[in-house]
């Protein structure tokens, strides 16, 4: 029996049933469940991520669970996960990544460039609000809360003009809008670890983590680190404006990571190439480099 611990949205259900879809596909004697639980974040939706606690807020209702016993592991999008994992815990296993995009939404089909001044942007998020004012100052950015549909609900609505959203969540849900948008670098760069599914148990537990590592994708893995090593680096959550995406080419590494005020004003980039084996490296290395052309200014800001 292996219990996963997970939150009770849709998508995270989603998540978490695809992750015991492939343990039972490699394990074929071994039963899996899910434990839905509510958490803080999921919770209170009246206040800002950063008011209350940081992402880290998804995270703590289930790592709970495990050390009580309840559940063996969580499964979490990483993006959600900070830099920094409690010494109880480890990130056992990396899926296979999904969409690390984000995707405009809007009613219409107007894109960014078509929005008049003072347009209502839905987004929670520093990291595209920096990037979107960096290029589109006379947007107004409308912080938004709560689950995909939630969100859409309120664009339906006209609480909000566009929405920004993870390509991957509206994927997995297979929510299909007739007009959206991706946003591409290098003009808009994603979350470090967005699209990945992560699964976290607890340290020691050595059975658990043999059972995990049949969903371990080494492809994955080394991009992750790559761009988990920058947040690290940085001292960051993922409340920190910071975006990084790493992509792999044979045995090398390809690194842009960026860093921006959240009014965005300034931004700062960091675009580096190094070994797949010294991806993490590469990561501190960007993560100095944004440092020393003034990132500790932005930092001091937040």
């Amino acid at each position: 029996m292996l219990r996963i611990a997970t939150r009770k949205s849709l998508l995270a259900l989603w998540q978490s049933e695809h992750a015991a879809d492939l343990l039972r596909r490699h394990h074929p004697d071994l039963e899996v469940e899910l434990v839905p639980l509510s958490t803080r974040g999921d919770e209170v939706l009246d206040r800002s991520l950063s008011e209350i606690g940081g992402k880290g807020v998804f995270l703590k209702e289930l790592e709970r669970a495990i050390l009580d016993g309840e559940a063996d592991i969580a499964v979490h999008s990483l993006k959600d996960v900070p830099a920094e994992s409690p010494p109880e815990f480890e990130l056992a296993a990396y899926l296979a990544g999904g969409d690390w995009g984000d995707w405009w939404i809007t009613c219409d089909g107007r894109t960014p460039a078509d929005m008049p001044p003072g347009s209502r942007i839905g987004t929670s998020s520093l990291r595209r609000q920096s990037q979107l004012l960096a290029q589109y100052p006379e947007l107004d950015i409308v912080p938004v809360r709560g689950n995909v549909q939630t969100r859409l609900a309120k664009l339906d609505g006209g609480e909000v003009d566009a929405l920004i959203l993870a390509a991957a969540g509206l994927q997995r849900l297979e929510i299909q809008r007739e007009h959206w948008l991706a946003l591409q670098p290098p003009e808009f760069l994603p979350a470090p670890g967005q699209g990945v599914i992560v699964a976290q148990c607890r340290r020691g537990d050595e059975r658990t983590r043999r059972l995990l590592q049949s969903l371990n994708c080494p492809h994955t893995t080394t991009r992750i680190r790559a761009e988990r090593a920058v947040v690290h680096e940085l001292g960051g959550d993922c409340r920190m404006p910071l975006a990084a995406l790493a992509k792999i080419e044979g045995d090398q590494v390809r690194l842009h990571a960026r860093l921006a005020s959240p009014d965005g004003l300034e931004v700062i980039d960091s675009t580096s190439t190094g070994a797949a084996t010294e991806a993490e490296e590469l990561g501190r290395k960007a993560a100095r480099f944004i440092i020393d052309s003034g990132g500790l200014r932005i930092l001091s800001q937040l």
